[in-house]
């Protein structure tokens, strides 16, 4: 007997195939995530065709095959419209999509991640979330993520020499896995120059508390040095370097 597994999950992206079908990569409450198998879906009567599209939550039924799963049914339970029409935000939207799909290999339930992401989807087709609250709101979740997949960054202490961390000369090494102190700077050639101001802000950010994050007045100057060195960050992990300690937040 076929066995039909039924779950609630946020659609991240989704590739056509073949003449009519497509598939869907979705991150579900009790499974992880999935990608699905949507036969037939493109065409105009298909009963799939809206109960699940990119950026929307969706209760979902699905089956195990030999070599895919594929999708059963499928019912919306939140379209989030704002995203979808507004640019900005699809974009937003878009970027979070790649990173879930660069880290996320596997099944692996993982409700952490599911709430960050129930708690992104929602504050992004807030109709007061401005535009550039949007772009602030990605690196949050991506900050809050990475940690989630072990890779956050020592922001309290020095990462090298476990010092506090006093505001000038400080930087972020990507193989340290976290903020070096002045002297411990001068020895990394490879470390990025950042100012206090990506420190407080990181440490906001772990704090996970978004209300506070998006109140906060940053200068241009230390957005584009966030914004730099938060991709930076992503990249040299995504390259396959591995970091010297697993640090946490204390």
């Amino acid at each position: 007997m076929t066995i039909r597994y039924k779950t609630q999950a946020f659609t991240f992206q989704k590739r056509d195939t073949n003449e009519t079908d497509r598939i869907f990569s979705v991150f579900s409450g009790d499974y992880g995530r999935l990608d699905l198998f949507a036969k037939a879906i493109r065409k105009i009567n298909s009963k799939l065709k809206g109960g699940i599209n990119i950026f929307s939550l969706s209760d979902i039924e699905f089956i195990q095959g030999k070599n895919r799963k594929t999708l059963t049914d499928a019912s919306m339970a939140e379209k989030f419209n704002n995203i979808i029409n507004n640019p900005q935000k699809f974009n937003i939207a878009i970027k979070i999509g790649e990173v879930l799909d660069n880290f996320l290999k596997g099944e692996e339930k993982d409700g952490e991640i599911f709430s960050l992401l129930s708690e992104m989807f929602y504050e992004l087709n807030n109709e007061r979330t401005s535009d550039s609250k949007a772009s602030f709101l990605y690196y949050y979740f991506l900050w809050n993520f990475l940690s989630l997949q072990g890779y956050r960054p020592e922001v309290i202490n020095c990462a090298d020499c476990r010092k506090k961390l006093l505001p000038g000369g400080i930087s972020f090494s990507f193989k340290e896995g976290g903020i070096l102190c002045e002297d411990c700077s001068k020895l990394d050639e490879t470390a990025q120059k950042i100012n206090s101001d990506i420190v407080k802000i990181l440490r906001l950010i772990f704090k996970k508390d978004w209300l506070v994050i998006s109140k906060l007045k940053v200068g241009v100057a230390s957005r584009d040095l966030f914004e730099k060195s938060s991709d930076n960050y992503c990249l040299y992990i995504l390259s396959g370097h591995s970091l010297k300690n697993n640090n946490s937040l204390t």
